[in-house]
């Protein structure tokens, strides 16, 4: 299966907020009907899909997820947008961390 992140903004809160899962239209609606009553997001409704980064393993997409949200930083967000370099680096940093078959690579 295919895991994505995902990069949410919020006009409301001027803020971004970042996840990964495998089904990024499936979390914006989640996240702007505000399915989980005690989350970080019920405060930032109408979310608006940012930027996604697809096709990635389960552990890539928890460790780019993680990667993003240790920077906290707004210019990092729009330079990974405008430049698909930034990307690049991080799928090869984070890159497949198993096999089709399963086992660690």
């Amino acid at each position: 299966m295919s895991f994505s992140v995902y990069i949410l903004y919020s006009s409301v809160l001027d803020r971004y907020y970042i996840g990964s899962t495998q089904d990024v239209s499936r979390r914006i609606e989640e996240h702007n009907t505000v399915k989980y009553s005690d989350s970080y997001t019920r405060r930032g409704v109408p979310w608006v899909l940012f930027h996604t980064i697809d096709g990635l393993s389960s552990c890539a997409a928890y460790e780019i997820e993680k990667h993003l949200k240790r920077m906290k930083s707004r210019k990092y967000l729009n330079d990974l947008k405008k430049h698909t370099d930034i990307e690049l680096r991080l799928r090869e940093r984070y890159g497949p961390k198993f096999n089709p078959d399963g086992h660690r690579g």
